[in-house]
C-alpha cells in the first residue's frame, strides 16, 4: 500500500477547516431547507462545509474523484474517490444539539484506507488508517468487551421514510424493545459506529443509509477490532443499504433478534 501520510493530512486539514465553519454557525440563525422529505433537513452550513472540503480536497489532488452526499457524485474517472458528509447529523445541527460530525473517507482501488468524524463542538476527532488501529484524538481506542447481548446498550437509526416501515425498521426496533435491551437513538450513523468503536456502545443498526453515512465510521470501527455485516451476516458494503455493527461478542445475538423479520 502506498504512503498514506500526505492523504491523511489533507483529510485532517479538510475535516478541520470544516469543523471551523459549523463551529461558527453553531446555534445562530441561517437558512434550513428540507429534501424531499419534510424530516430530512439542509442547511446552508452543510453546503458552506461541503465546499470547504471538496476546495481543500482539489487544491492538493485536483484529479481526484468526491462523492458527498449534497453534490453528489462529481464525475470524474479516478481510482482515489473521497466520500463526504458536510454535517452527519443536520436535524441535532438545527436544533442546536451537539450530536453531529464532518465525516470524510478516502477510498482507493474500491477499498477504504482512511477516515475522520469530527465533531467540532465536543472537540472530539475519531479517525483510522487502514492497519494502524483506531483514535479518538490521541488516544487509540478498542471495542466493548460485553459478551452478552443482554448486558449490552445498543443504538440504531431511522429512515425519513420510517412510518413506511422502510426495511422493516420499526419491527427490527419493536423486537429489540421486546428483549428488554436499553437502545438510543443519536440521528447520527457516523457517530454511531464511532461510539460503538469506543465502547460507548455494544452494538448498532441501521437500514437505507448511504456511503457517505457509513464510509469513515465503516474503518473507524473495524479497526477498532469491530465487526460490521449485513443483517445475515453477509460480508458487508458501504454500497448497500444495510449496516449492523457491533464489538464482535453479541453479533450473532443481535442477527438472531433481527433474523425475526425477513430482511
Amino acid at each position: 500500500m502506498e504512503d498514506l501520510k500526505k492523504y491523511k493530512e489533507v483529510l485532517f486539514e479538510a475535516a478541520e477547516e470544516a469543523g471551523k465553519i459549523i463551529t461558527e454557525s453553531y446555534n445562530t440563525v441561517f437558512r434550513i431547507g428540507r429534501k424531499k422529505e419534510y424530516n430530512d433537513l439542509v442547511t446552508e452550513v452543510d453546503h458552506k462545509s461541503e465546499k470547504k472540503i471538496i476546495e481543500v480536497i482539489h487544491k492538493h489532488f485536483p484529479e481526484h474523484n468526491v462523492l458527498s452526499e449534497e453534490c453528489g457524485d462529481l464525475n470524474m474517472t479516478s481510482d482515489y474517490v473521497w466520500i463526504v458528509d458536510p454535517i452527519d447529523g443536520t436535524v441535532n445541527y438545527a436544533h442546536a444539539l451537539p450530536i453531529f460530525a464532518v465525516s470524510i473517507a478516502l477510498e482507493i482501488k474500491k477499498e477504504i484506507v482512511l477516515g475522520v468524524v469530527y465533531n467540532p463542538v465536543l472537540n472530539e476527532k475519531f479517525h483510522a488508517e487502514k492497519g494502524k488501529g483506531a483514535y479518538l484524538n490521541e488516544l487509540q481506542i478498542s471495542v466493548s468487551k460485553i459478551e452478552k447481548l443482554r448486558d449490552s446498550l445498543l443504538v440504531t437509526g431511522f429512515p425519513y421514510l420510517a412510518r413506511e416501515n422502510t426495511g422493516n425498521c420499526i419491527d427490527h426496533f419493536n423486537n429489540f424493545i421486546k428483549e428488554g435491551l436499553p437502545i438510543r437513538r443519536l440521528g447520527s450513523a457516523a457517530l454511531d459506529m464511532c461510539y460503538v468503536a469506543c465502547g460507548r456502545f455494544d452494538g448498532f443498526w441501521e437500514v437505507a443509509l448511504n456511503p457517505w453515512d457509513m464510509a469513515a465510521g465503516y474503518l473507524i470501527l473495524e479497526e477498532a477490532g469491530g465487526k460490521l455485516s449485513n443483517f445475515k451476516g453477509e460480508e458487508f458494503s458501504i454500497y448497500k443499504k444495510q449496516l449492523l455493527a457491533s464489538n464482535g461478542m453479541i453479533h450473532e445475538e443481535m442477527m438472531e433478534v433481527l433474523g425475526k423479520v425477513e430482511c
